[in-house]
């Protein structure tokens, strides 16, 4: 599939930004629904998409609990993001400190779940950027189990593709269809630009009705 690959100029974009371009380019439903907060205010994950769902489940390997997730979190790709869907689960937690450790080794760049973290302050200490509907310190083992990975999911009522972009900031987490991506970035890429000129004028102290018949951006 191959990573990821910011552009120098990257770092400007945001997921308001991201929200921005995709509306321009007719893509009005691809911000989730609902605001998954980071660990860490100030976070922010920008990469391709590596989708798992967890469903309900009682059942384990006694000898090899962990199997799925484990070989699912050994496959990760530099650059990626983990997505993972739980149908908004308050069952457990499914994601902590040692398969954050796990994914910053792989090279991945963060995680968002609609369900819930645990170990928060330990991800946090590691600097890596996780976001979830909530946090609960149960262990998943018993109760749910990985029913997919690297297949499509729904989260905030909006379909994440494996490889797909998705970027997540502070005001929530914006997907970016894969194949629209190009246009999208381009798009994204030029109104950070031009976001940062309408910024310097205004603190200049410009109207906003000036800057908006010069640049068509606010």
């Amino acid at each position: 599939m191959g990573a990821f690959q910011a552009e120098a100029g990257d770092e400007r974009l945001t997921a308001a930004i991201l929200s921005d371009a995709l509306d321009e380019c007719g893509l009005r439903l691809q911000v989730l629904g609902s605001r998954l907060a980071p660990v860490v205010a100030g976070s922010r994950a920008f990469g391709r998409a590596a989708t798992a769902s967890f469903v309900p489940n009682e059942d384990d390997e006694p000898e090899d609990p962990y199997r799925q997730a484990i070989e699912f979190i050994d496959g990760l790709e530099r650059g990626e993001l983990v997505v993972i869907a739980t149908g908004e689960s308050e069952a457990s937690a499914f994601w902590g400190e040692l398969f954050s450790a796990a994914a910053i080794g792989a090279g991945a760049v963060g995680v968002v779940t609609d369900g819930n973290l645990r170990d928060t302050d330990r991800i946090a200490d590691l600097r890596f950027p996780a976001f979830s509907r909530s946090r609960r310190p149960i262990d998943y083992r018993r109760r749910m189990a990985i029913a997919t990975t690297r297949e499509r999911v729904t989260i905030g009522g909006v379909e994440i593709a494996n490889g797909d972009l998705v970027m997540a900031d502070d005001d929530g987490v914006v997907v970016v269809p894969r194949e629209r991506e190009l246009e999208v970035l381009a798009i994204a890429r030029l109104r950070a630009s031009r976001e940062s000129t309408v910024l310097e004028e205004l603190l200049a102290g410009e109207s906003l009705r000036e800057v908006w018949d010069r640049h068509r951006i606010l």
